[in-house]
């Protein structure tokens, strides 16, 4: 399974427009696609950061995508008034659902880079260890953790049911976060919290 993210960062007043577009918009184009499985929408309306990701079946389809995705994307820069757009490329290592997710859910984000070679290691060890771990948490829906094998980088989305279970989670989030990256020799990069505004996803369990 391969995702393709298309993070912008556009005017916070615009957000609500952006989450329309690709509600409206992209996603009944993406899920006429062959080997479409689903697509995601994270929303900050502090900053105006979104991030939008779509899952393809195989590396072929989401090649094949490019072009019709591109000018969705063009769109969705005008429609955000965006002033900066990162697009990136993933295997989709990990995907655990707990409890289906409900209009108020809300996703934390962790960027880690570590060594390409002790890559498959890490999510060896994210399924055994750090996965149960996560899944007694109080609100925890659902996990994912997408993967770039060359570059090392890697991002894990953890989405719990509301506002109140993600906040009730940081403290010891970021402890469970702490002592993995210290085992795994992994760097942590970036950690930001956001609405789950769009949710499609209908990638199978790959935990």
């Amino acid at each position: 399974m391969r995702a393709r993210t298309t993070t912008v960062r556009g005017d916070p007043r615009a957000v609500d427009e952006g989450i329309e577009y690709v509600r409206d918009a992209v996603w009944p184009m993406l899920r006429g696609m062959s080997g479409c499985v689903g697509m995601s929408m994270l929303a900050d309306r502090g900053s105006g950061r979104c991030i939008v990701t779509a899952a393809w079946a195989t590396h072929e389809a989401m090649r094949a995508s490019a072009v019709a995705v591109g000018e969705l994307r063009d769109r969705a820069v005008d429609v955000m008034r965006a002033a900066q757009m990162e697009v990136a490329e993933w295997d989709i290592a990990v995907l655990h659902r707990e409890h289906p997710t409900t209009d108020g859910a809300c996703t934390r984000v962790v960027w880690t880079q570590s060594d390409p070679a002790e890559l498959e290691r890490m999510v060896d060890a994210f399924r055994l260890s750090l996965l149960p771990r996560m899944t007694d948490l109080t609100g925890f829906c659902s996990v994912s953790l997408l993967v770039d094998r060359e570059t090392g980088r890697a991002a894990t989305a953890i989405t719990y049911a509301g506002r109140e279970d993600l906040v009730r989670s940081r403290d010891i989030g970021s402890a469970m976060r702490a002592d993995f990256a210290a085992a795994m020799g992994l760097r942590v990069t970036e950690v930001a919290e956001f609405e789950l505004a769009v949710a499609h996803l209908r990638v199978p369990e790959m935990a």
